[in-house]
């Protein structure tokens, strides 16, 4: 196996390093997947990557394994919007589309009839969307953990605008040093693990009933939270691969 880079082929390396974005996710796991092929050691497996990327199969492989989650409900009929709404415990609730990122395709139905007509033009437009209950007490806030391996090395709390539910930092949110609790340290590490990343970004929300995941990123950010952190991530994730990276080994095994 080869890759080639204009012209010219692409060998002699021990390890590579995926920021592969959203509207690439197929294309850029290929080009890793043929890394894989040739024996060099990928930061995050391309197997891993593309479960991420797929939220409702990542909140599935979550659940399984009893992680916090918001309760979550998916349906494709019309027929089933009461259902899907009754399940989740009514309004307000948060419809996300499956493909969005950063904050887009996302929406808080405050009432009843709104979250009808909202998941009704959802799925006239054959959009796929997940609806999960609001959780009124994050008050608009959600808690960034960046995971390096077994460990959380940083983690920032995003809080939401005025006026605005969605916490991304590309939706006007700010950025804030947080001190996590040691079951939030626990369930970000949990939740990477069963992700099969090495590297990932763990956003959770504080809830009455624990910490909550709400995604897991396989190739999070890394200005955000360097400059609200102060800690050299780029730099600690290089020392991971340096210690862990060996040709011929994928360790990131993940069950799913």
């Amino acid at each position: 196996p080869q890759i080639h880079y204009r012209g010219q082929a692409m060998d002699g390396f021990d390890a590579v390093i995926p920021r592969i974005g959203a509207s690439v996710t197929f294309y850029g796991c290929a080009v890793l997947r043929q890394f894989e092929m040739m024996g060099v050691y990928p930061l995050n497996e391309s197997v891993a990557i593309s479960r991420s990327r797929d939220k409702l199969r990542a909140l599935q492989l979550l659940s399984r394994k009893g992680i916090g989650l918001p309760v979550t409900g998916f349906a494709h009929s019309p027929d089933d919007i009461p259902d899907l709404i009754q399940m989740v415990g009514g309004a307000p609730l948060v419809i996300k589309v499956l493909e969005g990122t950063q904050g887009m395709g996302v929406v808080l139905a405050e009432t009843h009839k709104a979250a009808e007509s909202v998941i009704e033009a959802f799925l006239g437009l054959k959009q796929d969307i997940m609806v999960q209950e609001y959780i009124q007490e994050a008050g608009g806030a959600d808690i960034r953990c960046f995971v390096v391996g077994d460990k959380v090395i940083a983690a920032m709390k995003r809080q939401a605008k005025a006026g605005e539910f969605r916490s991304n930092l590309h939706r006007g949110g700010s950025a804030s040093l947080i001190k996590i609790t040691p079951e939030e340290r626990m369930t970000a590490v949990r939740a990477a693990r069963v992700m099969g990343l090495n590297v990932a970004g763990v956003d959770i929300l504080r809830s009455n009933h624990g910490p909550l995941v709400m995604e897991v990123n396989s190739s999070p950010g890394l200005e955000g939270i360097e400059t609200t952190t102060g800690k050299d991530v780029a730099g600690i994730i290089v020392e991971h691969l340096e210690k862990y990276a060996e040709p011929g080994q994928t360790r990131t095994k993940g069950r799913g």
